[in-house]
């Protein structure tokens, strides 16, 4: 009997080859392991074909301990596949990788935030990488250059589509990786050299402490490949990508017909359209939940609210929004439909997954991303998606993206150009402010601030949240320099240190104690430079 060695929450690869010569494998053979776990438990764990004659079980657990595999082939004759047994060791990891140390993600308990397995809270900073498994970010330099500059950065996770891409149509050129397309002409089959190239991008972004969110295909393809074959998809992305601690998306832009679709242009057709696959996206759903030995958090990616996109959201772990790329328009309406997320019922995890592009159309530079971002996490989101132009369709400096199906094209920036651009930096900045304090427990407090006129500009909208008797965090944008803040209703028992923090550097100004009136209200004044800020009330030690 083989017995393999691991570490905690580490995927490990058992290889197997077949006995008999398929004419079909991946359509006629179907092979999984059932595992017994140390606690008692036994989990069926499906396998996937690796091409050829070769079958693969990856595996991972936070159980420390023997956990033994006995395999199952469709076909028992086959003692290449068929009731092969393994040990599998699970020995205690001890590094810094926060997947491997804590966990794989999921909602909390409590559902308001995201936390490891073992209850470490994840703060979701993560960055749009739809195309990267696409031969136009190359392995190993560029890819792992960029992903060097996220994890430089402080992001926590990547938003990436597993071969059935957004804006182009089956079998676009622009599809391929070093193994082909990810599945063959007319979807006969599957084509695992393309996920075989896609290993290793994967796999770094979990070892460099990345998490991969997963989205399956955007959300057309289930018209192209219909139901069953998207099925076949979903069931070879669990037994492939299960082991690692990954989210699965189950869709991108979910209810969206395809481009050039009547669907697509006639807005009654598009009403059928979206009801008709708000039902399937839901049974899909339940689909990867129920073949989940791993059980992973399961998200989806909307045109508008992920909650909106299923007709039971209390299946989703995080409520993913998409809310415009329309630059300082987009700020408003955005912040509306975050605060309605974060107060609607079943309560789940509310994140920006897409919204302003740094630098789409010429508009959303760092300015707005931090304006998004702060507005965001302040009323209530649990992190924030960051995006660039360039980055997310993968501009080539030799091979730009080019026209979507409609024949305009997005932007032509190259890819490494847009990771430069300062918005990335100046989000990560933020969220290393957030975790000195206790994030998960903010809520928005819009009675610590003035109330605003109903026709204030985005700029003169100052946003609360924080940790009564704790902490404090106020997001002013410019048109609040000159007025200053007037925070309001501080504790009487509760003396507070006050700093203004740029929220493009990080520098911090110490405004000293704050010594409110009588009414337990005080007075910043006018703050001392023409930008944005951050004012942090934390109680005095």
């Amino acid at each position: 009997m083989t017995t393999v060695q691991s570490k905690q929450n580490q995927m490990v690869e058992l290889t197997f080859d077949a006995s008999i010569d398929y004419e079909d494998p991946f359509n006629h053979v179907k092979f999984e392991a059932f595992v017994s776990t140390p606690s008692g438990q036994t989990l069926k764990v499906p396998g996937f074909w690796a091409g050829g004659e070769q079958w693969k079980i990856r595996y991972a657990s936070s159980q420390i301990g023997e956990h033994r595999v006995i395999t199952k082939c469709s076909n028992h004759v086959d003692e290449g596949l068929d009731a092969r047994s393994a040990v599998i060791s699970i020995e205690a990891y001890e590094g810094d990788n926060p997947l491997f140390k804590h966990g794989a993600v999921h909602a909390s308990a409590n559902r308001s935030h995201l936390e490891h397995e073992d209850g470490t809270p994840f703060f979701w900073l993560a960055d749009t990488w739809w195309m990267s498994l696409t031969d136009r970010l190359q392995w190993p330099d560029d890819f792992k250059w960029l992903t060097q500059d996220r994890v430089d950065k402080g992001y926590t996770a990547i938003q990436v589509v597993a071969g059935l891409y957004p804006d182009m149509g089956p079998f676009d050129e622009r599809g391929t990786n070093e193994g082909g397309q990810s599945w063959e002409p007319g979807f006969q089959r599957l084509n695992p050299a393309f996920f075989e190239a896609a290993d290793r991008k994967i796999d770094w972004m979990v070892q460099s402490g990345l998490m991969p969110c997963i989205v399956g295909s955007w959300g057309y393809y289930l018209d192209f490949l219909g139901k069953d074959k998207l099925r076949q998809h979903w069931e070879y992305l669990v037994a492939r990508y299960g082991a690692y601690p990954v989210m699965w998306c189950a869709a991108g832009e979910a209810n969206m017909p395809y481009y050039q679709s009547d669907s697509f242009k006639d807005a009654a057709l598009k009403e059928t359209y979206m009801l008709r696959h708000k039902v399937e996206w839901t049974e899909m759903g339940e689909f990867i939940k129920g073949i989940d030995p791993f059980r992973r958090a399961l998200t989806i990616h909307p045109t508008e609210y992920g909650h909106d996109m299923v007709e039971d959201a209390s299946m989703l772990d995080l409520d993913m929004l998409q809310t415009g790329h329309s630059g300082l328009l987009t700020v408003e309406a955005t912040t509306k439909r975050i605060q309605s997320s974060v107060a609607r019922e079943p309560k789940t995890p509310v994140i920006n997954s897409e919204v302003c592009y740094e630098g789409i159309g010429g508009t959303s530079f760092q300015d707005t991303q931090r304006m998004l971002f702060w507005n965001c996490v302040l009323n209530g989101a649990c992190g924030h998606t960051y995006g660039a132009n360039g980055i997310w369709q993968v501009n080539d400096e030799e091979r730009p993206y080019g026209a979507s199906p409609t024949g305009i094209a997005w932007g032509h920036s190259f890819w490494k150009d847009a990771a430069k651009l300062p918005g990335s930096g100046q989000l990560g900045i933020g969220k290393r402010l957030l975790e000195r304090y206790d994030w998960w427990a903010f809520r928005a407090h819009p009675e610590w601030l003035n109330p605003v006129p109903d026709n204030a500009d985005v700029y003169a909208r100052p946003y609360a949240a924080g940790i009564p008797g704790e902490v404090r965090v106020i997001y002013a944008s410019i048109h609040m320099v000159f007025p200053g803040l007037t925070v309001r209703g501080i504790e009487p028992d509760v003396r507070y240190r006050a700093f203004l923090f740029d929220p493009a550097t990080g520098e911090e100004t110490d405004r000293g104690i704050v010594e409110p009136d009588a009414e337990g209200t005080w007075y910043t004044g006018p703050l001392p430079v023409f930008h944005d800020w951050v004012l942090v009330l934390e109680r005095a030690k």
